[in-house]
């Protein structure tokens, strides 16, 4: 029996933890331990651990599906495929080229979400294209772009953040959501440094910290300009910062100066000497991080939320500078790399914005196309949604399950119901799947390769160690098959490396340029952040990369063989060797690199300059708003959602794992004790939650880890105690992104 194991990453999230695939006797493969990769050093949580069980046939897809009088049968792939390019040829005809919806997923590879932006504008024409990566950190992005002029989850390395001398974490739980990342936060402790944790609950992660702020939901933007007032009333703000490397300062200080400390204190329900102690706490070290999560980014004022952390990193000086920032943490495992190339309804490749002259005609020669047959931006992901069956007649869907993820949930279930054609992509048949005319059977991680982009904005090679079952085929492969079918011979390449060159040319020169990144180094160097620019002969790469905005790892690729020019010609690479355990690269450096040489990748940005026009950042002046949706008499508790442990997002593999099944059986209602008495509930009653969109049912969970004004409820199972049944999808006016993280509802005992 072949006893070598495969060096690849974690299926989840943006981590995307290093392992290996080792075969077993029976004939599986099974998880091994791999130290070399620096985010996670060998360790895994359940999800990683467990993530083969989804490889087996017991529980995944194997032949494609086609709905025959109303019941999914087995069916070829040829007859698939011609019905799924049948219907969408007869409503483009009949309808026109925007009758045609697609929808994707932030866990594809760079590869496939390239080549389904790519064939959404040019085999279908198509604008109506968005991904549910909308629903994960575009906030944070939009937030970013205004500030920086530039949007990476992390704008430097996890293993920074040990260093740095205080730390706010502002609505994560990553105890729960990604748990290896954990230790990073708790070797900045026993480094003397301090951990303040923003969020209503007392969950894992801020039972670790040196402070836990409890705001009422929704008010995240109201503590944030709190603490920026008190960092201006006492003295703490960075002038020479402030007035050699931003803009904007005046307007944005006034904005906040209206947000004294007892009218926060009002609004958010977090003290004063609270306030104060986390402003201290904040100011006092050389160096500070602020990094958000959902939390405060899946709300209707998102955008702002982000922008008020961003403006107080800005005013104490603690953005640009060596271990200090504001970070995202991103929670797909392709969340970032999955909006910078193409499925996002606004976006070109290389993070290239669709109404941009300049950036059409480039991605356009690269396929080949006239730019001006490439469609405008269409809607974003809820819009996009909520017009099925009105507008959008069928959808083409890869890697997303909206019966269960998207807001207003039954209502989306409805629209998608209503279509007059929907086709699926999936591993496993998921809720969305199930509704299906078309269900094709695709490849999954540990059977294809392809590149991810992490947390941190690195981007990594996710090799194929085993041969998938006969009957399944890779999205690639789908595409391909259905723009031939549909009048586009060439141009749909099947091989991920062939389309990764491609997709190198169409990032060149973008923000987030991948023009310098090969296989051969991703291997051998473990990953490269990007922007990465292909050697020039001036030697800074092209527009926007690291001479612009931040600083390259000295050394680090220098003497690489780049394995192929920037033009696509063949690697000769066909065979990966296991990752080889690299020293640290040395101190880094500012500027570009050395003319001819091999640009080494990205890992901190902003050191030398912001990646806006004058290279400052701006502070964009925001006041705090109420939520979409408060409560009132009828409606009198906030409701928040989030994830457990042992489920992730919709939960279409991981409730196929028995082991984590057990562990986390299906949904619950978490609430205070003083609620629970006001109920007269009792632990593990049924209890039915209920808002303006719909009734959902869980057993409560009583705990004093939550607000009393607050009930909680996981995300992860449809039916009965689907809590996004409740969500409100109002939306953030400049991301679009929906209001998961609040809304009002009434709680009372099921059947009472």
């Amino acid at each position: 029996m072949e006893t070598t194991s495969t060096p690849t990453h974690c299926p989840y999230c943006a981590l995307q933890c290093g392992m290996n695939l080792s075969p077993t006797p029976e004939g599986g493969v099974e998880v091994t331990e791999r130290v070399d990769f620096p985010v996670n050093r060998g360790a895994l949580c359940g999800k990683g651990r467990t993530a083969p069980a989804v490889l087996s046939s017991r529980v995944r897809l194997t032949s494609p599906l086609v709905r025959s009088g109303g019941t999914l049968v087995p069916a070829t792939w040829d007859e698939a495929l011609d019905r799924i390019a049948g219907e969408l040829g007869a409503i483009r005809a009949g309808h026109g080229p925007d009758a045609l919806g697609v929808f994707g997923g932030g866990g594809l590879t760079n590869e496939k979400a390239y080549t389904l932006g790519k064939f959404a504008r040019v085999v279908l024409g198509t604008s109506q294209i968005d991904y549910n990566g909308r629903f994960c950190m575009s906030s944070a992005a939009a937030g970013g772009i205004k500030a920086f002029g530039l949007d990476r989850g992390l704008p430097f390395p996890l293993e920074d953040i040990p260093k740095t001398g205080c730390v706010i974490l502002v609505g994560s739980n990553l105890a729960e959501t990604m748990p290896p990342a954990l230790r990073f936060f708790s070797e900045l402790r026993e480094n003397g440094g301090t951990l303040i944790v923003v969020d209503p609950r007392r969950t894992r992660t801020a039972e670790q910290a040196d402070l836990h702020l409890m705001p009422r939901p929704g008010t995240d933007l109201a503590l944030a300009l709190g603490l920026l007032h008190l960092v201006v009333a006492e003295g703490r703000v960075d002038e020479e910062y402030v007035r050699e490397r931003t803009s904007g300062w005046e307007e944005a200080r006034a904005a906040a100066m209206a947000h004294w400390p007892e009218h926060v204190e009002r609004i958010t329900g977090v003290s004063v000497p609270q306030l104060r102690e986390a402003v201290r706490m904040f100011c006092e070290p050389e160096a500070a991080m602020v990094l958000t999560a959902r939390g405060p980014e899946q709300q209707s004022k998102g955008t702002d939320t982000v922008g008020a952390w961003i403006n107080l990193c800005l005013a104490t000086g603690r953005a640009g500078r060596p271990l200090s920032g504001y970070g995202c943490l991103t929670g797909q495992g392709n969340g970032q790399g999955g909006r910078e190339h193409g499925q996002k309804a606004d976006q070109l490749p290389g993070y290239r914005k669709l109404d941009d002259p300049a950036a059409r005609r480039h991605v356009a020669e690269v396929w080949g196309v006239d730019p001006g047959s490439l469609p405008g931006p269409g809607r974003s992901a809820y819009e996009l949604l909520d017009a099925l069956g009105t507008d959008i007649r069928s959808l083409l869907l890869m890697a997303s399950n909206p019966v269960v993820s998207a807001p207003r949930a039954a209502h989306i279930e409805e629209r998608l119901k209503s279509l007059d054609f929907l086709a699926v992509c999936d591993v496993v048949l998921s809720e969305t799947a199930a509704l299906a005319d078309v269900v094709l059977p695709v490849t999954q991680w540990a059977e294809e390769t392809g590149t991810m982009t992490s947390l941190e904005g690195r981007v990594l090679l996710r090799q194929r160690a085993i041969t998938p079952p006969a009957g399944v085929r890779s999205d690639l492969e789908v595409l391909h098959e259905l723009a031939a079918r549909l009048g586009v011979e060439k141009g749909f390449p099947t091989d991920p490396e062939e389309v990764f060159e491609e997709l190198r040319r169409a990032s060149a020169g973008g923000p987030a340029d991948y023009s310098g990144i090969t296989y051969r180094r991703l291997v051998e160097e473990n990953g490269v952040f990007w922007p990465c620019p292909a050697p020039t002969p001036e030697g800074t790469g092209a527009v926007g990369g690291a001479g612009a905005v931040g600083e390259a790892a000295a050394g680090a690729g220098a003497a690489v063989d780049d394995g192929g020019g920037a033009d696509g010609e063949d690697t000769g690479f066909d065979v990966f060797p296991e990752d080889p355990v690299r020293d640290e690269a040395g101190p880094a450096r500012p500027g570009g690199v050395l003319p001819g040489t091999v640009h080494p990748g990205t890992p901190r940005l902003f050191l030398d300059r912001f990646a806006t026009d004058d290279g400052r950042a701006r502070f964009v002046p925001v006041s705090h708003r109420p939520a979409a949706e408060e409560p009132d008499e009828e409606y009198p508790v906030f409701l928040t959602t989030g994830r457990v442990v042992a489920q992730y997002q919709s939960g279409a593999q991981t409730r196929r794992v028995d082991e984590l099944n057990a562990a986390a059986p299906g949904p619950f209602v978490e609430l205070h004790p003083r609620l629970a008495a006001r109920l007269g509930a009792a632990e593990g009653d049924p209890l039915a939650v209920v808002s303006r969109r719909g009734r959902a049912v869980a057993p409560a969970r009583i705990t004093t880890g939550i607000r009393p004004d607050t009930v909680f409820m996981p995300f992860h199972w449809p039916g009965e105690g689907r809590a996004n049944t409740l969500t409100n999808p109002a939306l953030d006016p400049t991301s679009r992104m929906p209001e998961f993280k609040v809304c009002a509802v009434r709680v009372e005992i099921a059947g009472a």
